[in-house]
């Protein structure tokens, strides 16, 4: 899994970049937030990384910051908003205001985003409650927050692997978490998803 990228910046096409590494250049799409936020080609630049495996294709997604790639995270798990229509609602929306607009109801602003009906607006209303809550400015962390940063980003980097491999989230998440908590919160990416794999194996 690819989980950042840095290279030079080879030229911004629609609805992402080009990103040279090592004489490879990668394509990864982005929110115009995102791309606006670049430095102009041929600038050395760096981009967080979403990696979504599919039959027929391997798609980078690219963020400018961690909050960004929570966001799109928490925005594609909800049923109805794929990668695309996640770009387009961070375009339209920074996670601030995404949080903000869910906290406090706004309707008309989450609508603003193409391809964000009524039915959505009710979804992400509601999906994305929780999410918006923990953002919410000069909230301390919880009592659910007693993992380290770094152990938040494994468990969601290695539920995340586990779903593009066809897993469902609760069997995934489930799994994730019975493995981390036999390895310790410090284990690496690829240890946790390999053993992650053992537990869903059929025995």
């Amino acid at each position: 899994m690819i989980g950042k990228l840095t290279g030079r910046l080879d030229g911004v096409v629609e609805g992402g970049c080009i990103l040279d590494v090592g004489g490879v250049g990668y394509l990864v799409s982005c929110s115009s937030r995102t791309v606006s936020a670049l430095p102009a080609p041929p600038a050395r630049g760096t981009l967080l990384i979403e990696t979504h495996v599919r039959e027929d294709a391997i798609t980078l997604y690219g963020f400018a910051e961690e909050t960004e790639r929570a966001c799109f995270r928490a925005l594609t798990r909800i049923q109805g908003v794929g990668p695309t229509l996640a770009l387009a609602i961070l375009s339209a929306l920074s996670p601030e205001d995404l949080a903000e607009a869910v906290r406090v109801g706004d309707k008309a602003s989450l609508g603003r985003a193409k391809g964000v009906g009524p039915k959505l607006v009710g979804r992400l209303l509601t999906e994305l409650r929780d999410w918006a809550g923990a953002l919410a400015p000069g909230r301390g962390p919880g009592p659910a927050a007693a993992a380290p940063p770094a152990a938040a980003g494994v468990e969601a980097d290695a539920v995340s692997a586990l779903l593009n491999l066809g897993w469902k989230r609760p069997e995934a998440a489930s799994a994730v978490a019975r493995v981390l908590g036999r390895l310790g919160h410090d284990a690496p990416l690829g240890a946790v998803i390999r053993d992650s794999l053992r537990e869903l194996s059929p025995r």
